[in-house]
């Protein structure tokens, strides 16, 4: 089985809103750290923004404002995820709505974030996996027969099938390029490759590849 060449944390954030420029805040938070090909570490926690969370959040997540306001506050719980990323790669489904909450809240801290870079897994998902009906987390992990456990849009559950659906992407990448240890590196450059040129860019990735084994065999 493909696993990953360096440890990587799979973030997911519930939310007030769409937006910190907005005002919105996070009502919980999970990260996952996957190293190799499997999850090995988690930091998990409800937050306490001093927000009121709007009923239609409630609704969606089932988080309610007696949850939040009993939570541990957000300057205890950003700086001990923050800590908790460190300088591994960052994921997270449709990672750019992930990472601009992680970065606002740890401004209002005087916290710069330390992650190494940042996969979508949305984007992946769409270029690795092309044709579904749906990109969404819980309709495209049916799609690839990962089971979703937990409740939806939920933090920990949400990010556990994220994880799953990376942990997908790792054994496709290494049936298709023949590769025991996924680089961490190439899921950034699929990323920015156009979808359509993504098969172009795999046939080429794996005949390096085969060259690169094939030299260091005749090396040894």
């Amino acid at each position: 089985m493909s696993v990953y060449d360096r440890p990587m944390v799979m973030l997911d954030f519930e939310t007030t809103g769409l937006s910190p420029d907005m005002g919105d805040r996070i009502t919980e938070v999970a990260a996952l750290r996957i190293v190799g090909g499997e999850v090995t570490e988690r930091y998990v926690s409800l937050v306490n923004c001093g927000v009121r969370v709007p009923s239609f959040i409630t609704q969606l997540t089932g988080i309610t404002q007696e949850m939040v306001d009993g939570a541990p506050p957000a300057r205890q719980v950003v700086p001990e995820l923050l800590d908790f990323i460190g300088g591994d790669m960052l994921s997270a489904h449709n990672a750019s709505f992930d990472e601009k909450f992680l970065k606002a809240e740890g401004a209002r801290l005087g916290r710069t974030t330390g992650h190494a870079g940042l996969v979508c897994s949305l984007k992946l998902s769409r270029r690795l996996f092309p044709g579904l009906a749906s990109y969404k987390l819980g309709q495209l992990s049916r799609q690839l027969g990962i089971a979703f456990r937990g409740t939806a849009h939920r933090a920990e559950a949400d990010a556990q099938v994220a994880a799953d659906v990376l942990l997908h992407a790792a054994r496709h990448l290494g049936q298709a390029c023949g590769l025991e240890r996924v680089e961490l590196g190439l899921l950034v450059s699929i990323n920015k490759v156009a979808a359509a040129k993504i098969p172009v860019f795999l046939d080429k990735y794996a005949a390096t590849e085969r060259a690169r084994r094939e030299a260091l065999a005749l090396a040894a």
